[in-house]
Parts: C-alpha cells; sequence; structure tokens
C-alpha cells in the first residue's frame, strides 16, 4: 500500500488518540458479555437467584446489573476509591465501572475513528483505483429524473403541522419543506461534483445561496423566538458545524477552507448570533431589528465593499482560513475565503429578513385563504404570474451570463430565485402541505455529504487537492461503481450524521456549563499532549538514521 503524501503530527497524534479508545471499547464490549453471560447464569439457577436477592455476590463476580444497562464494581471499596478520579485518569486506568457506564461513547468513538481510517484509505493511498469524471447531459437528466420519480412514488406525503404562530394547519417555510429544498439542491450540488456537469455551475451557485439563505432564517428565528444566547447552545451549534470538518483536516492533512461550506456556514451564524445576541433585551422592538440589520449590511459593505479591509481583517487569521490550492499556487492564500464568502455575503441577510416578516406573511396568508374563493385565486395567480415574469426576466439577463460575468452579479441578485422558489412552493394552501420525504432525508445530511463526498466518492489524492477524479471500487463499469461507491458514501454520511449527535450529548451538556467548560479544558490538555507525543514519534526515524 502506498501513501500519498507525509505523515503529519496531527496524523500520529489522531492515531495515538484512537487506538486506546478502541482498546477500551472492546474491553467494555467484553464486560457487557460477561455481565450478560452472569445474569443468564443466574436466571437459571435458584442458588444464583438468592444471592442476588440477599446481596452477596462472590468476590469473583467482578461485575453487577444496574439500572440502564451499565455495569459497577461490585465492592464498595473499589466503588469509593475510584470515584473522586476524573474521568481522564478512571480511563487510562481501564477502570471497569467507568468503562460499562461509557460503553455506547466508546463505541461511537470507535465507529467514528475507523470511518475516518476509510476516508483516508479511499483518498490517501492506491488501496483502491481511480477514474476520470464524464459528463453526459441525457444521463445525468435521466438518473436525476428517475430519482425524483422515485422518490414521488415512495415518499410523497402530506404533512398536518400546525403554524406555531397562529396554531392554523399554514405551513408556510414549515421544516419538511426545506428540508426537502435542501435535499434536491443538495443531490444537483453532488451529482454536479461527480459528472464534472459545469454547464449548471450557476445553478450550483443559486444552490449554496439558498443555503446561506436559510442559515440566516434558521439561526434569526430561533434565537428571536427562543431567546436562548447560552453557551451550551453556542457550543451545540458550533460542533454541529465543525466537529467533523475538523477531524478531517487532521486526518487528511487538509485546510479548512478546502471545505468552504463549513467556515462559511460559520461565520455567518456567528454574525447572526452576534446580531440578535447584543443588546439582545430591546429585539422585540421593531427599530431595534431595524438598527441591526442595517448594521449588518454596513458591516458586510465596509469588508468585502471597500479595497483593502477584507485583507486587513482577515490577515491574522490565514493560519485558519488560508487555502493555496496545489493547481493553483500562485493566488494569495486568503484567495479563496475571500471568493467563497463574498459570493453570498449579502444573502444570509436577506434571511434574516424573511425570517423576521414570517409571522406577519403567515398571517396574511391565512386572511387570504378565509376569503372568497374568487378573490383568492386571483390574488394568486397574481403572485404567481408576478414570480414567473420576475424569474423570467432574472433567467435571461443574470442567469445566462457565463460564469465570471455571473460571479460580478451573483452576491446582489442571489436573492431573486430564492424569491421567486418560495412564491411558487407556497403559492396554495395544500402545494405547501405536501413534500417527498425521500429528499428530505437526504436534506437532514448535506453537511455529512459535502465532506464525505470529497474523499469517499470522489478522490483528490493529495492535500488540499480539489477533487478532480472519481473512487473506483469495480473498474472498467462506471454504472456500476457509480450504483456502489454511492450506496456506501450515502450510508457513511447518514452513520457520521448519527455519531456527530451521539458525541454531542456526550460531550456537549445542554444545562451544565462548568462541565462543559471542564470538557473543553480537558480536550485542549489531552489535545497537546498528543501532539506533543506525535512529535516525538515522528522524530525518532530520523534520530535512528
Amino acid at each position: 500500500m502506498t501513501i500519498v503524501g507525509p505523515i503529519t503530527p496531527g496524523q500520529v497524534s489522531f492515531f495515538l488518540g484512537i487506538f486506546p479508545v478502541i482498546s477500551a471499547w472492546i474491553y467494555a464490549e467484553y464486560l457487557e458479555f460477561k455481565k450478560n453471560s452472569l445474569a443468564s447464569k443466574a436466571r437459571h439457577s435458584d442458588v444464583n437467584l438468592v444471592e442476588i436477592g440477599n446481596g452477596a455476590v462472590k468476590e469473583d463476580d467482578r461485575a453487577v446489573l444496574l439500572e440502564g444497562g451499565g455495569l459497577q464494581s461490585a465492592s464498595p471499596r473499589a466503588r469509593s476509591s475510584t470515584s473522586s478520579f476524573s474521568p481522564i485518569f478512571k480511563f487510562l486506568m481501564m477502570d471497569e465501572t467507568f468503562l460499562a457506564e461509557n460503553r455506547l461513547t466508546l463505541r461511537a468513538i470507535s465507529e467514528f475513528g475507523v470511518l475516518l481510517a476509510y476516508y483516508y484509505i479511499c483518498d490517501r493511498t492506491d488501496v483502491f483505483a481511480s477514474s476520470t469524471k464524464n459528463y453526459n447531459r441525457d444521463l445525468f437528466l435521466f438518473l436525476y429524473f428517475l430519482l425524483i420519480i422515485v422518490s414521488a412514488i415512495t415518499s410523497f406525503t402530506r404533512h398536518h403541522d400546525k403554524s406555531p404562530f397562529s396554531g392554523k394547519s399554514i405551513l408556510y417555510l414549515n421544516r419538511h419543506q426545506t428540508e426537502e429544498w435542501k435535499g434536491w439542491m443538495q443531490v444537483l450540488f453532488l451529482m454536479y461534483h461527480y459528472f464534472a456537469a459545469t454547464e449548471i455551475y450557476n445553478a450550483i451557485r443559486i444552490f449554496i445561496a439558498a443555503y446561506v439563505w436559510m442559515t440566516g432564517f434558521g439561526n434569526f428565528s430561533y434565537y428571536y423566538v427562543r431567546k436562548d444566547f447560552s453557551l451550551a447552545r453556542f457550543a451545540q451549534m458550533m460542533w454541529r458545524l465543525n466537529f467533523l470538518v475538523f477531524f478531517c483536516c487532521v486526518v487528511l492533512n487538509n485546510s479548512y477552507t478546502l471545505y468552504y461550506i463549513c467556515p462559511m456556514h460559520t461565520l455567518f451564524t456567528l454574525m447572526v448570533y452576534g446580531a440578535l445576541g447584543i443588546l439582545s433585551k430591546y429585539n422585540e422592538h421593531g427599530s431595534v431589528i431595524a438598527l441591526k440589520i442595517i448594521a449588518c449590511f454596513l458591516v458586510v459593505i465596509l469588508v468585502w465593499e471597500v479595497p483593502g479591509v477584507f485583507e486587513l481583517l482577515w490577515s491574522p487569521f490565514t493560519f485558519f482560513l488560508g487555502y493555496t490550492d496545489p493547481a493553483k499556487p500562485n493566488l494569495s492564500r486568503l484567495h479563496e475565503w475571500h471568493f467563497r464568502s463574498g459570493l453570498d455575503r449579502y444573502v444570509w441577510i436577506i434571511g434574516m429578513i424573511y425570517a423576521y416578516y414570517h409571522p406577519t406573511v403567515e398571517r396574511w396568508m391565512e386572511k387570504l385563504e378565509e376569503t372568497e374563493v374568487k378573490r383568492r385565486v386571483s390574488i394568486k395567480m397574481a403572485v404567481a404570474i408576478m414570480a414567473l415574469t420576475v424569474g423570467f426576466f432574472w433567467f435571461e439577463y443574470i442567469y445566462k451570463l457565463d460564469k465570471i460575468t455571473y460571479n460580478k452579479y451573483h452576491p446582489y441578485t442571489s436573492w431573486i430565485p430564492i424569491t421567486v422558489y418560495l412564491c411558487l412552493r407556497n403559492i396554495t394552501q395544500s402545494f405547501r402541505s405536501y413534500s417527498l420525504t425521500l429528499f428530505a432525508w437526504l436534506g437532514k445530511i448535506t453537511l455529512e455529504t459535502y465532506i464525505s463526498q470529497i474523499h469517499i466518492w470522489l478522490r483528490s489524492g493529495i492535500p488540499d487537492g480539489q477533487p478532480k477524479l472519481l473512487l473506483s471500487l469495480i473498474p472498467d463499469y462506471p454504472m456500476l461503481n457509480f450504483m456502489l461507491t454511492t450506496s456506501i458514501y450515502i450510508a457513511i454520511s447518514y452513520r457520521l450524521f448519527d455519531l456527530t449527535n451521539i458525541l454531542k450529548s456526550a460531550f456537549v451538556p445542554t444545562k451544565d456549563d462548568k462541565r462543559l467548560i471542564h470538557n473543553l479544558i480537558t480536550a485542549v490538555v489531552v489535545s497537546s499532549i498528543l501532539y506533543s507525543l506525535s512529535f516525538v514519534f515522528l522524530r525518532i526515524p530520523q534520530m535512528l538514521v
């Protein structure tokens, strides 16, 4: 097996950390098996039942069954001797009680490590072959419309959710609809990369803008309604956006900005959080919200429109956001970040505005549904005709522009097709109450599918490389290979979505800031120790030469 690229301290430290966890998990599974065996014997032995009922447990039987499925040392002295130790010390000492209680967490970490190892094998070794991308418009459209037909046949669902504002079945921009929206866009986004469908580049820019719009819309809606600016909520949000991508950067030696969607969404989420979090007690006043939105526009104009300000602001963070494409080594380290963040610099604010007026629009739609049929149909037809007319002119005079010219107009016009889609998708009560749940399911794992595609569906082959090749598990059979790699890729992405949430629940408590800070400090200390040890291990071969 040939490994592409040097072995880095980050990769060694990851291995140093994951190997003991996998060992501990295996031992915890053994303890669980031993416990179940003892419990099975106890059920078939009157003697054991009497002994358990009287609390007389032999010294050799080290574990007893607890409520919730954990294990505990049978000896009170043993319990008291380890109860005061930190979780890290208990882990290093392979404390049976601790390992048994945290068996599922250890399993999740181990599984996460194995999946990242699969990332590395697929993208940084020659274990699997590569193939080149090939675009055929007929095949591209056939596969996409086939998926729509299958989704419509198998997952066409009508929802009966009630509006949180009025309690009625309005369902304007409901969760099912936005998840479906993310899903069908993500499919086209991924197929664009897999087949190198460069002719729909402008459409992909709109899809990414729609994701950023939803970042502004969703975060504004949450903070404005819930008023939850707690440390726990902030940590959970950052975990969801950056947990997987952080370890991908470590294991695969990639820059953060290679996965540009993650820093983009993190930035705009932080900006929404800051806008509403500052002087949050005044958010009930419409004039304050207006001033905050104006301030957001002014900040964006200052940073992205005034020459030199962007470089001045972000240059201290070059170590974090800098990126050099191996195919374009002469570009500035901040070029990619400037380009990606600048394309959608305004649309998140549009999402905030739409979120603020969401209850108003919903009340207007509620009144519209109660009017007489003729008037209701007339208004809806007028809205549809207006939306289609605006969409037509945008398509003719903006969308059809060449790639470079279109990018210049995109930051100022991307809200237009988004608004047109929203109008048409919500034009009738029945239309907005339906969704294709297959696309909605895919919409829930967009972050995982975005990150995973680069390494286990496509291939870059080198650190920070763009994924120009396809992973080939069945050489010379492109469609069979597409079927197999896609199936594995989607399954792994969904599992990573689950693991991210499982580990978030384990390490990011919702109502215990003291424990959260303790976990953060512990993570920093452990990472620093592992990173230091990795330098030592990497120096040993050089010292032996």
